[in-house]
């Protein structure tokens, strides 16, 4: 028997939790002293509620496990929406829980009474959420946890919110807690009659050219070292989303980089200039910017088998045609292709030397843009230069945080990533300062790795507060502001459309280094793009939380030029 806050806390440290990101609050008032009885798991407060939830999602995305936010109802909850809504889009399995008044003072006007009878703020969670309810009694507390832990996990994985009264909070719980965790990590379903039907169409493909284009489903579930097995073994060229940038390492041979948004020439080549016979996409939807504005379904289809592998049946359904369409774990999948059928083997191993004269004659062309931009020596820096500078000096291993704007596109398109969840953003929604607050998440997931974040002024202005927290919990993460005195991607387009369109996505010129030492980090300002390098090892050196002012160039285009041309040709019609 315990009470209902010390029930869900040793609930969560059971199922591998090792922090709780929060802002406290009158509402959450009974899990403060129930914290101190619960070392397993170490409160980490945040600047503000929705900080604690892109923590969350950050500690989600590095560890594999979940993520878990806490913070009262109403105005506390509201906070959490746009970082709950970016973990859905990126299917990021975070649990909210949100504190709520005494089931018998609903609605009578005490104080932030946001409750089924006033705000309703698991009305306000269901459209962000995979599950969003009221649990107003610590008797079926139990039965509600395991519920909202279940669906958090069960594909398509994402947030879940649990509103907790008062009543649950301070009421005993009587239930003995079994986890969730263990079972799903034991459960790789797959369609077997599909699997089988897209292994023979393989079996039969006309040509050698196979490739794969891998997705999030691959880091998901954990399958990237198969997929590595599967490609080594047969010489299949692998491209990756944005999304999924790391899960297979951009310097081996076999890498085609990212294909879509910020992507590689190669990959685009590979794709759609010299399109495969047989495309598989492994645990990707066909969105707008993985699919290069859909220039993949749109110029490929005709010459192209593609077979989807996904565990989300609303984006088999939404591109995938039912021939070619696979349910299920794309780890699964290419277990079934490892445990390589006589049939597929032969395929495969009698295509493999001509797959390696397409892929020799792809790679005999630049994999990337305006590589130059990566030494430029002039001031204001060019972004691709601090990019270029940060991961020479950055361990291989390190972890590496991009925010929204800009300077998007020029990590996605000049970083390289060698792990998977070594290169973390949210890519779907994409809400600026995410990556800050994330950072703190990824951190306390990975705490034996280096930490970085790429961001922008713009970024700062609307989380940059986070900078705090970090330095607070001695958190040795290296933010890299790139300065460049506008909200960029923004700034790119509207300056094209006048003065005043200018001056409205334009910023002041303010001194983040500074800002940095006043929150308690250390802070370092660079002008001279000969100075990154040298910069970028002090900050590593310091062991600390160091925030890194570059004064960048705005003027810049982004890398994005063949997402640019798919945008350009595309039609709603095809």
């Amino acid at each position: 028997m315990a009470a209902g806050c010390d029930f869900i806390l040793d609930a969560l440290a059971r199922e591998g939790l090792t922090h709780l990101f929060l802002v406290p609050g009158g509402l959450v008032d009974p899990f403060l002293a129930a914290l101190a009885r619960h070392p397993r798991l170490r409160p980490i407060v945040a600047a503000h509620e929705g900080g604690a939830a892109y923590m969350a999602d950050g500690y989600a995305r590095a560890s594999g496990r979940f993520g878990g936010a806490l913070g009262i109802g109403g105005p506390g909850l509201c906070n959490m929406a746009t970082a709950v809504a970016a973990a859905k889009t990126d299917a990021s399995p975070v649990l909210v829980l949100s504190g709520e008044i005494p089931v018998d003072m609903e609605g009578l006007g005490v104080f932030q009474d946001a409750s089924q009878a006033t705000l309703d703020d698991t009305a306000v969670m269901k459209p962000l959420t995979r599950l969003s309810t009221t649990v107003a009694s610590a008797r079926n507390l139990d039965h509600w946890l395991r519920h909202a832990l279940t669906a958090m996990w069960a594909a398509p994985r994402g947030p879940v919110h649990l509103s907790l009264t008062h009543n649950v909070l301070a009421g005993e719980c009587h239930a003995e807690y079994e986890t969730v965790s263990d079972y799903f990590a034991s459960v790789d379903a797959l369609s077997a009659p599909a699997a089988q039907a897209a292994l023979d169409r393989i079996a039969r493909a006309s040509g050698a050219r196979i490739a794969f284009l891998a997705g999030a489903g691959v880091e998901h579930y954990n399958g990237a070292e198969i997929l590595r097995t599967v490609a080594e073994r047969w010489s299949i060229p692998v491209a990756t989303t944005l999304r999924a940038k790391g899960i297979f390492p951009e310097d081996h041979e076999l890498s085609l980089g990212v294909f879509g948004y910020a992507g590689t020439r190669h990959a685009t080549a590979a794709l759609l200039q010299e399109a495969p016979d047989v495309l598989i996409v492994l645990g990707s939807g066909f969105n707008e910017r993985d699919t290069m504005h859909w220039a993949l379904r749109g110029r490929a289809a005709a010459r192209t088998v593609t077979i989807q592998v996904n565990t989300d049946m609303d984006e088999l359904t939404t591109h995938g045609s039912a021939a070619h369409v696979v349910p299920g774990s794309c780890r699964a999948f290419l277990d079934l292709m490892r445990a390589a059928p006589d049939a597929i083997a032969s395929t495969l191993a009698a295509g493999q030397a001509d797959r390696r004269g397409w892929l020799a004659g792809i790679k005999r062309g630049p994999r990337l843009y305006d590589l130059e931009n990566c030494s430029r020596p002039t001031a204001p820096i060019h972004p691709a230069a601090a990019v270029a500078a940060l991961r020479r000096a950055f361990p291989r291993d390190g972890i590496v945080l991009i925010d929204s704007g800009a300077h998007r596109a020029f990590s996605g398109h000049y970083w390289m990533a060698y792990e998977p969840r070594s290169y973390v953003s949210a890519t779907n929604l994409g809400p600026m300062g995410w990556a800050i607050p994330a950072a703190i998440g990824v951190q306390c997931a990975r705490p034996g790795r280096r930490v970085a974040v790429i961001t922008g002024d713009g970024c700062m202005h609307m989380h940059g507060l986070e900078v705090q927290t970090a330095a607070r919990y001695e958190l040795p993460i290296v933010f890299v502001v790139l300065n460049n005195g506008a909200l960029g991607n923004v700034w790119l387009r509207a300056h094209q459309s006048g003065a005043l369109p200018a001056e409205l996505t334009s910023i002041p010129d303010h001194d983040w280094a500074q800002f940095a030492r006043a929150l308690g980090a250390q802070g370092l300002t660079v002008d001279d793009p000969a100075q990154l390098d040298e910069t970028f090892r002090t900050a590593l050196a310091a062991d600390a939380a160091v925030l890194i002012d570059v004064k960048a160039d705005k003027t810049c285009p982004t890398p994005v030029y063949d997402f640019a041309a798919g945008a350009r040709a595309w039609s709603y019609h095809e």
